[in-house]
């Protein structure tokens, strides 16, 4: 039995399951350049990374057959994807929903740390700064693929949104709505 207090949704299987045949170089290729644009509109999320800037973050999402190492590079982020184990100065481990979560602020970090659902290993400092840094830029991963689709944003719009309604995986921010 699991530690867990949250009830984290978990990627499908069968899409899941693609990722041990689809081609990883493309797709590694495709998230550097989305980190990249991220990069250049939130700037400060890699100067707030200071001395941590160049890092190495293995990303593991347990409900996948990959993990991803993210290197900042100060600014110059690149992306690679594995169907191994990954090399870094710290390791964030955990459902797929539960590290989206975090980025969209769909999810208390602190809850997810303590209740085991996510799991951080190495140099817990630098995923602190990296976590920080994430907050303070309030990113929105669905809202960045919107813009760089250009004109196929509303496809690409219905399609995040569908995916998350049907999951459950938070794909995108969610403000919540003050109610006085």
């Amino acid at each position: 039995m699991s530690a867990s207090t949250l009830d984290l949704p978990r990627v499908p299987r069968l899409p899941a399951a693609s990722l041990r045949w689809t081609p990883l170089a493309p797709l590694s290729v495709a998230l550097s350049h989305f980190a990249g644009r991220i990069a250049k509109t939130h700037a400060g999320m890699f100067r707030r990374l200071g001395i941590y800037g160049h890092a190495r973050f293995v990303l593991d999402p347990t409900d996948l057959p990959v993990t991803m190492l993210l290197e900042p590079n100060g600014g110059a982020p690149r992306v690679h994807l594995s169907r191994g184990p990954q090399r870094g100065d710290a390791r964030i481990s955990g459902p797929l929903s539960g590290l989206l979560g975090l980025i969209h602020g769909t999810y208390d970090g602190d809850a997810l740390f303590f209740s085991r659902d996510l799991m951080v290993e190495g140099d817990t400092a630098a995923v602190l700064a990296l976590r920080n840094a994430i907050d303070d830029a309030e990113l929105d991963l669905s809202a960045e693929a919107q813009v760089l689709s250009g004109r196929l944003a509303p496809q690409v719009r219905w399609v995040i949104e569908t995916a998350e309604a049907r999951t459950g995986v938070p794909l995108s921010r969610h403000e919540e709505v003050e109610h006085w």
